[in-house]
């Protein structure tokens, strides 16, 4: 079963959806490649839209919005996996990355520059820039999936669907289990990390409004915004949840 009865209607519902593919490649351009722009994301983002009204099924008792999100959201994302390659060791410069951050952050009580980290990692600062860029796109993914993501897209799409007036304990036990663990990584986060993410996810700031807050670039507020989320799957590790 289609949700549009004609071409006509089809092509209203991708007029009417755009600025809900602009809204949400506004919130995934923060962990773009070099090279690619907000527009390039946009234009992502419409073909998961068209995927999603070609192949939504209202009979299945799922809200369109929802399911477009995934389908949106997850076309971006495979199109920047297409165009950024992350090299394995890149995972161990983050770590050591944060590490002197963190040591310079206690030296100089102020946030370090690329300068002073890359002197520190013995390392130069495009080199500081590359694994920072790194970062970025591996962030790029919002907060929840970063944790509790799977590449099944089916059971994302039954989690959804379930019917929420029946209750099953076993998912609503995961889900606190869940819930207490990412609690739990946030408070060993440091003030910053937790600011920066209270900002981004529950108080809907954009990049520049936090920016504006905490008196850095919009650019730094990146920077941070990555930072935060690996530090927070460190945490996850550190607790054994991931």
């Amino acid at each position: 079963m289609k949700c549009y009865n004609n071409d006509e209607q089809r092509d209203e519902m991708i007029v009417e959806y755009i600025p809900y593919v602009k809204y949400i490649a506004s919130r995934l351009v923060i962990g773009k490649p070099p090279g690619i722009e907000y527009e390039d994301l946009v234009s992502f983002g419409i073909l998961g839209l068209i995927d999603a009204i070609e192949k939504f099924d209202p009979s299945k008792g799922l809200k369109f919005e929802t399911y477009a999100t995934l389908r949106i959201k997850g076309s971006i994302i495979d199109e920047l996996r297409k165009i950024s390659w992350i090299p394995k060791s890149a995972f161990s410069k983050f770590s050591s990355l944060n590490t002197a951050r963190e040591k310079l952050e206690k030296e100089l009580k102020r946030e370090p520059t690329d300068e002073e980290i890359a002197d520190k990692m013995k390392i130069t600062v495009e080199d500081v820039k590359n694994i920072e860029g790194y970062i970025n796109y591996i962030s790029l993914i919002s907060l929840d999936e970063v944790f509790f993501r799977t590449d099944d897209e089916e059971v994302q799409l039954k989690s959804v669907i379930v019917d929420e007036k029946s209750p099953q304990p076993d998912v609503m036990a995961e889900e606190r289990e869940q819930t207490e663990m990412l609690k739990k990584a946030i408070d060993m986060l440091t003030e910053k990390d937790k600011l920066i993410l209270n900002l981004y996810y529950y108080e809907k700031f954009t990049l520049k409004e936090i920016g504006k807050v905490l008196n850095i670039s919009e650019s730094r507020v990146s920077q941070l915004h990555s930072r935060a989320i690996l530090r927070l799957r460190e945490n996850m590790k550190k607790l054994k949840y991931l």
